[in-house]
């Protein structure tokens, strides 16, 4: 006889045909435990709660019917009490059953190798910074040392060190972000020329870069805040000839040996005599393009010997040394290095544009 059977056999004939109370709800207690042993997911769980505790057609369901309610007078009590513990114990071990599955399928989900993972996408080291370490890695083999300084400077350092006249447009609010009276953002990365020859003596090689700000309206190729880099030195016996050799050798390393330079006389407070320092155009090969006007050059950057007048700012005797100093746009270089038509894009923070710089 099977389980589905016996279940639904009067208790009378049962107990005629040898069976005891207690070994018919040990014999129900010992199969249920044997089929939830292998229950380990939610719909084999359905299947077993099913079969033992539908309200029809479950076995307890049956029990009830063929063995409680048929049972004769003396045996309810025992068969009352068997059936209260068979029903709680199945109640239990199904809820028991039901939380390790649940805990189970998040443990499944959590560790599941088989599911694609998030995507994490790899950064990229930004034009700027790419262009300022690979300056930097030609003016170390120099044997240059490399400092960066305070952003916000007082006026001495920023203009007067630095040989300014004071009806200099440079002075002037328009130009300059004042922080309070006499301290400002720094204009420009000068002002370390004189921090280091005050607290270093000769001979100097230093490049010097950082942040400066102006008071400019920011359009494709001006911003109130860009990156700037110096390079200068200071020693006995310095000559505009080794100003000269140092900037084609850091042009031809930078740009490739087929670049040309020229220079043209210019003006600067802290230089004389001083230079524009133009380059073939990248752009067009030095072909002549709109952005040349058609000249095959471009301008790279401002240089010059030390003005001898800060030299003497900076405590040293311009009879005794000289020096050069040559300043760039960091932001301006990376354009031309990397054909970058707008200023804003080196700062907006737009992925997309970052991620061509693998």
């Amino acid at each position: 006889m099977t389980l589905d059977e016996k279940a639904r056999q009067p208790l009378t004939e049962l107990i005629a045909a040898g069976d005891s109370v207690e070994s018919l709800y040990a014999a129900l207690k010992e199969a249920f435990e044997g089929e939830s042993t292998v229950v380990g997911s939610p719909a084999a769980l359905k299947t077993l709660r099913d079969r033992w505790m539908a309200r029809k057609n479950g076995l307890i369901a049956a029990t009830n019917n063929a063995w409680l309610k048929a049972a004769p007078r003396e045996l309810k009590p025992l068969v009352g009490k068997s059936q209260n513990e068979l029903r709680k114990a199945i109640e239990s071990a199904l809820k028991q059953a039901q939380e390790e599955i649940a805990a189970l399928g998040h443990r499944r989900e959590a560790l599941d190798v088989t599911l694609p993972g998030p995507e994490r996408r790899l950064g990229a080291k930004h034009p700027v910074r790419r262009t300022l370490e690979e300056i930097l890695s030609i003016f170390r083999e120099l044997g240059y040392a490399v400092e960066e300084g305070p952003e916000i400077e007082s006026f001495f350092y920023n203009f007067e060190a630095l040989n300014f006249p004071a009806d200099h447009p440079a002075v002037d609010e328009m130009d300059t972000l004042f922080v309070e009276d006499k301290m400002l953002l720094r204009t420009h990365t000068s002002p370390n020329q004189i921090r280091i020859m005050e607290k270093t003596p000769p001979p100097l090689r230093y490049v010097v870069h950082g942040k400066v700000y102006r008071n400019d309206a920011p359009d494709a190729t001006h911003s109130p805040m860009f990156q700037q880099l110096e390079v200068f030195c200071v020693d006995q016996s310095i000559t505009f000839a080794d100003l000269k050799g140092t900037l084609e050798h850091f042009v031809r390393r930078f740009f490739g040996p087929r670049i040309k330079t020229r220079l043209r006389p210019s003006y600067f407070p802290f230089t004389e005599p001083s230079a524009e320092l133009d380059i073939t155009c990248v752009f067009c090969a030095g072909r002549g393009c709109r952005i040349c006007k058609q000249t095959g050059f471009i301008e790279l950057l401002g240089c010059g010997m030390i003005d001898p007048n800060v030299l003497r700012a900076a405590g040293l005797d311009p009879e005794k040394y000289q020096g050069f100093a040559a300043g760039l746009g960091l932001d301006r270089l990376a354009m031309n290095k990397y054909d970058i038509n707008d200023i804003s894009l080196l700062y907006n923070g737009d992925t997309r544009f970052l991620r061509q710089f693998r």
